[in-house]
């Protein structure tokens, strides 16, 4: 930590940051310029940010030389981890992460029994690892489809069972962890929570994955500060992921950020991967934007299918059609490659 102090700072107050910091039991280290002078802290941090320093008489600006999020910087865990989703002993095992690109799909919530099964068998069959599917969705209006509740859960699992494959959906409410965490595989907290701090605390207690999506006008440290939530409750396996922020132009549902894709990969151990689907909201768009975002790193990519996308009850508009989607695996299995992964 870097303690930057005041224009004109006099000698007794430098000397007394000096005794203060020292007072801690760390390392101060005095600096003087023609402009400026810094005192550069040696030590434990955690020891430091407890202390109010810009209280100091003299001190203009304290600077952290270490991310306050601690767990998820890489400075905590060197390697790039891998996440991996489903029991064995029900489903196929996905993994994300540490070459491993992982494809989540599914239609965007849950309807009925017999469509649930059908997408399920037609995103199973072009590669998907993980179904998805929402019992609870948190709608912009009141009176828009708001899923089926417990009876989605049951059908998203008796599906993803019937292929083998693990689950993920959204949870709303830190009243629904328990319930949601019974019937799934991976716990979702959807960009409108990404700062329900409680909501995240009892998401990190639940002992499930969590797919952690970017809020809408969240930066990147505010995503890894999110995820550092939960992982200070114990969950070490979360996976962030990229679906767009809210930008000026109208030509796509959101702004797709591929860029923070690359910078989470400078930052932080998490996998992270990329949702085109509600970045873009254009069917004509999410192909080429899921290809880029496996080729700058993505370590997976979401998709929204639904095999009569007129019908659907919740954003029929972006989802893509089931052969549609087995083309655009067969295309990602060739980014994959080319950089280095494997699907």
């Amino acid at each position: 930590m870097i303690l930057i102090l005041k224009s004109g700072v006099s000698d007794e107050q430098v000397q007394h940051v000096l005794e203060r910091v020292e007072s801690m039991g760390l390392q101060a280290h005095l600096s003087r310029g023609t402009f400026r002078t810094i005192v550069g802290i040696i030590g434990d941090e955690d020891k430091v940010r407890a202390e109010p320093l810009r209280a100091i008489p003299g001190v203009l600006e304290v600077v952290p030389v270490l991310p306050p999020y601690k767990l998820a910087s890489l400075e905590a865990h060197p390697q790039p981890s891998i996440v991996s989703v489903g029991d064995p002993a029900w489903v196929d095992e996905a993994r994300f992460g540490g070459g491993h690109v992982g494809l989540i799909a599914g239609p965007c919530a849950v309807e009925t029994e017999e469509r649930m099964h059908a997408i399920a068998a037609h995103v199973k069959q072009a590669g998907a690892g993980v179904l998805r599917g929402g019992a609870y969705k948190p709608r912009t209006s009141p009176y828009s489809f708001q899923g089926l509740g417990e009876e989605g859960l049951r059908i998203l699992r008796d599906a993803g069972r019937a292929q083998r494959m693990p689950t993920v959906t959204e949870i709303t409410d830190p009243r629904l962890v328990e319930t949601v965490a019974e019937y799934t595989d991976m716990l979702q907290v959807g960009a409108r929570n990404m700062q329900n701090f409680v909501l995240l605390t009892e998401v990190g207690r639940a002992g499930k994955p969590v797919l952690l999506k970017r809020g809408m006008s969240a930066t990147v440290e505010d995503l890894l500060m999110s995820a550092e939530y939960i992982l200070s409750q114990g969950t070490a396996d979360v996976v962030l992921c990229e679906r767009g922020v809210k930008g000026y132009d109208k030509a796509t549902r959101n702004l797709f950020d591929l860029a923070s894709v690359a910078v989470v990969k400078r930052l932080s151990h998490l996998p992270i991967i990329v949702d085109p689907s509600h970045a873009t909201g254009r069917p004509d768009l999410i192909p080429d934007c899921a290809l880029a975002g496996v080729a700058v790193g993505a370590d997976g990519v979401h998709i929204e299918v639904h095999d009569c996308p007129e019908e659907a009850k919740s954003d029929g508009p972006q989802a893509l059609l089931p052969d549609q989607y087995r083309e655009l695996v067969a295309q990602l299995r060739k980014v994959a490659e080319a950089v280095g992964k494997q699907l």
